[in-house]
């Protein structure tokens, strides 16, 4: 088992920063591959970015990358989502999860373990 805990998430004017956090406690977190996904009402969940087990690779979404970056800290057990420049449309609630393949990493049924999300608002 894995346990996740998001954090960081919060209101920021457009054009703004945010950093999330997901710690994690369990099994050995460099094991796993890590990514963050996000929701908005009424819509699907959707990928956003991930890393692989020892952060030498980064994927993301046409829709944040140059804006955002994911990095680990495998010796804090904790992976970062740094977002910048954020726009209204990035209003979601945000969740990592992890998974032990680097596998279809883009779909979030790959996953096995989730966070319980964190709330992440731009206003324009």
């Amino acid at each position: 088992q894995v346990q996740l805990v998001e954090s960081g998430g919060g209101l920021v004017q457009a054009g703004g920063s945010l950093r999330l956090s997901c710690a994690a406690s369990g099994r050995t977190f460099s094991n796993y591959v890590v990514a963050w996904f996000r929701q908005a009402p009424g819509k699907e969940r959707e990928f956003v970015a991930a890393i692989s087990r020892n952060g030498g690779n980064t994927y993301y979404a046409d829709s944040v990358k140059g804006r955002n970056t994911i990095s680990r800290d495998n010796a804090k057990n904790t992976v970062y989502l740094q977002m910048s420049s954020l726009k209204p449309e990035d209003t979601a609630v945000y969740y990592c999860a992890a998974n032990p393949v680097l596998t279809y990493i883009r779909n979030y049924e790959t996953y096995t373990y989730w966070g319980q999300g964190t709330q992440v608002t731009v206003s324009s």
